[in-house]
């Protein structure tokens, strides 16, 4: 039976050949960490996650991106957004300076755009 043909790597200016189902190869791997969606959402189900959520909720009732709109809109926050996703990294992910409370449409907004525009570092 015939085989898939190799494709090249995803990243621009490299021509490397790697197995059908990569994204990049082996070189270029490191520099595009690729987490599952069921990894990423891991912690978020953990009752340590939950404590603190509750408790940053309560601490900041408000989305800072309707505050600051001008003029301000007050709205309640459900959301306990990472500013600096995290990636499944794990000292970030449970950083409390990198958290900030939102509201369901401002946080979806923020997320699209992220994942839209992905920042990567070389």
């Amino acid at each position: 039976m015939p085989r898939k043909p190799k494709v090249p790597c995803q990243q621009p200016g490299c021509a490397e050949l790697i197995e059908p189902g990569r994204k990049y190869c082996d070189e270029h791997r490191k520099l595009h960490p690729e987490i599952t969606r069921s990894e990423a959402k891991k912690p978020y189900s953990s009752s340590r996650w939950q404590k603190v959520r509750k408790r940053y909720l309560a601490a900041h009732p408000l989305c800072v991106s309707c505050l600051a709109k001008d003029p301000p809109v007050y709205s309640k926050a459900t959301v306990v957004d990472h500013i600096k996703p995290h990636r499944g990294d794990q000292k970030l992910f449970w950083d409390e300076s990198n958290f900030q409370a939102l509201c369901v449409q401002c946080h979806n907004e923020k997320t699209l755009t992220e994942d839209i525009n992905p920042e990567y570092k070389y």
